[in-house]
């Protein structure tokens, strides 16, 4: 008996190896051929050294009743990597798919058994998910038929444990009809340029369907879903960006929402001026500049992180920290349409505001905001519905807000960018901020159209007008009236910002009790 011993653990560290191998040396020549590193590569870049703890290292496919005969041997852990690491010492759970094995498609097994025991981990102890997507869908051989009615866990899965944990989908390869929907329900979306692409068909699926030739990268590569879909967040260059920026995205969130975001002090100091901002932003309204740069100006060095940048280019959002704080920013564009919001623009700036306010992580406003997109053509493409959304994600915020009127403060875009109403918990301006329900120029030749027509010279008449207009809107009357906390010198904003935060670290916010509302469409 006791000869059986050496035997039995060598038979267990040969399983071991074998499954360790992926699919072999051949097919991992070829995924690196693709530009693309192995699943366990990437395992060993999302993870601090020698944190990770694999569950599952053993499975395999298992026979179908009815299919063809199959090789235990020849799926080693049914082509996903799954298990937990630490990520900047902060545990983190993960569903890698294995491109080595049979295409990294889903089988039984690895999404039923391995896959669901990491969701429902990852959700019982309140920890970020993070999925490494390189897979061919469904494995159909073992999908198709009537057994297929007891599948669909997955999504249903996601959809509770959104807003509870981060959940992150890096996009590595293609992914499409089984997988397709974790990028669309997951926080956090990065695409591999060229190599990575998502669609709710694949190629050959869409080929037979309607007739279509088309590949999965024209389809649904990163050039389609980071500029004009918007499903994607970031483009990056290959995989080991990707990883980075996973980790870089999950740095600045809690494990879960009952905890404050992290706190990390890079030594920029919170009280620092924030010179040259005059050099950037001109007081001239009508004037474009990049908001980014006063972003970086104004926010810890080197902590910007912005997200969707190649889509609904008129607003930027991403995250940042201002004294050690993480916040989520949103701020108009004014090199984009003049920062007019349209709706790409309001769907893009709600989904984040709603993320922020989901894992407790502050909201800073910067406004420059000419108001939204008229006209026949936008309102047939549904402008006030999605206008709407932005405005209910800022309305029922809790996080602490802190909205700084740079420039232009028009409309209803002074609402959905967090206004008075909207319970900031900070509202300032600028000297050379301008409040109103629309521009002077507008309100001009709709107020006094008459007047200038029937003027002898109507051009002077109308800058007379004009200048008139503009003398009401300035930040001082609305100061005056308290409508606003303070006007102050842009130098002033960082501090401003971070006083804020901490002012509203405590904040409190009641609510009548609802099962849940109902979000625009």
């Amino acid at each position: 008996m006791g000869d059986d011993y050496p035997a039995r653990v060598s038979e267990l560290k040969a399983k071991r190896q074998k499954n360790l191998a992926m699919g072999g040396e051949e097919k991992i020549k070829k995924q690196h051929e693709r530009g693309k590193l192995t699943v366990r590569e990437r395992i060993d870049l999302l993870f601090d050294k020698d944190t990770f703890v694999e569950f599952g290292l053993l499975a395999h496919q298992q026979q179908v009743r009815g299919g063809a005969e199959i090789d235990p041997d020849g799926t080693p852990a049914d082509g996903v990597v799954t298990g937990h690491g630490m990520v900047e010492g902060r545990q983190v759970w993960v569903i890698a798919y294995d491109f080595t094995v049979m295409a990294g498609s889903m089988g039984a097994v690895g999404e039923q058994f391995k896959a669901a025991r990491v969701r429902e981990l990852a959700l019982r102890y309140r920890k970020p998910i993070v999925w490494l997507l390189d897979s061919a869908g469904a494995r159909i051989q073992e999908a198709a038929g009537s057994t297929f009615a007891g599948t669909g866990y997955l999504f249903a899965d996601q959809v509770v444990m959104s807003g509870v944990i981060p959940q992150v989908a890096a996009m590595l390869g293609p992914c499409s009809a089984g997988t397709a929907y974790i990028p669309g329900l997951a926080d956090f979306v990065p695409m591999v340029k060229e190599t990575s692409s998502m669609s709710l068909g694949g190629a050959r699926l869409v080929k037979a369907a309607t007739g279509e030739d088309v590949s999965d990268h024209d389809m649904g590569g990163s050039q389609v879903h980071c500029y004009e879909s918007g499903v994607g967040d970031n483009e990056v260059a290959d995989d080991r960006e990707c990883i980075e920026t996973v980790r870089k995205f999950l740095s600045y969130f809690p494990s879960n929402n009952t905890e404050a975001a992290p706190f990390h002090d890079n030594g920029d100091p919170a009280d620092r001026s924030v010179d040259g901002l005059e050099k950037i932003v001109p007081v001239n309204p009508r004037a474009a500049y990049d908001v980014r740069r006063v972003i970086k100006a104004v926010f810890d060095h080197d902590s910007w992180f912005e997200i969707k940048p190649a889509w609904a280019k008129n607003i930027v959002i991403g995250l940042a920290r201002a004294g050690g704080h993480a916040v989520g920013v949103v701020a108009n564009q004014p090199m984009q349409k003049g920062g007019i919001l349209d709706s790409d623009a309001a769907d893009k700036a709600a989904r984040f505001i709603r993320m922020c306010d989901a894992f407790n992580v502050p909201l800073v406003y910067l406004m420059d905001v000419p108001g939204f997109l008229v006209g026949s053509q936008v309102e047939k493409q549904g402008i006030i519905r999605h206008g709407a959304k932005m405005l209910y994600a800022t309305s029922e915020a809790t996080v602490p807000k802190i909205t700084v009127i740079m420039r232009k403060a028009y409309g209803a875009g002074y609402y959905v960018m967090c206004g008075k109403g909207y319970e900031p918990d900070v509202l300032v301006a600028w000297p050379f901020a301008e409040i109103s329900v629309m521009g002077p120029e507008g309100a001009v030749n709709i107020i006094f159209n008459k007047q200038i027509e029937a003027s002898d010279d109507p051009e002077t008449t109308r800058a007379q007008m004009i200048d008139a207009i503009r003398a009401q809107i300035n930040p001082y009357l609305a100061a005056g009236w308290a409508m606003i906390d303070d006007v102050i010198d842009p130098s002033e904003t960082r501090r401003v910002i971070i006083r804020g935060i901490e002012q509203a670290a405590d904040k409190r916010v009641d609510r009548p009790w609802r099962k849940h509302g109902n979000i625009p469409v």
